[in-house]
């Protein structure tokens, strides 16, 4: 059970659902104009090659913008199903609480400071033996 009071909890459930909301509507809005707008009538409306890569920069970002926002949206579903279920500010590996400053910077932090670092340590190679 995590050390956070029902008040830390209600503000971090208003704040998650507001960013939530926020976000659905600019996925909503990118993927309506990608819709409108694809990359074969960008490169239809330049006439040179640096315009038509300058067309498919801008397809390409509008893609990578709606994929980095809908992986923070399932963050953000699942840090209110951890409030929802009373795991909400409790260390997904080690039970421990998060930091309130923690989840103040970060709200859909799932780890503490020392697992998630651990975490990172581990997928970036750190702690892997090296070859040649």
């Amino acid at each position: 059970m995590s050390q956070l009071s029902k008040r830390d909890l209600a503000r971090f459930k208003i704040r998650l659902e507001k960013r939530r909301e926020v976000l659905r509507e600019n996925i909503r809005a990118a993927l309506t104009n990608v819709e409108q707008e694809s990359y074969a009538e960008l490169a239809g409306q330049v006439h040179t090659a640096s315009d038509e890569s300058f067309a498919a920069l801008l397809t390409d970002m509008n893609i990578s913008v709606v994929r980095k926002e809908s992986i923070e949206l399932q963050d953000i579903e699942a840090a209110l199903q951890r409030i929802g279920n009373g795991g909400y500010g409790v260390c997904i590996d080690c039970g421990g609480d998060i930091a309130v400053g923690r989840l103040e910077i970060y709200p859909t932090a799932k780890r503490c400071m020392v697992c998630q670092a651990r975490q990172e340590n581990v997928r970036g190679g750190k702690d892997a033996t090296p070859s040649l």
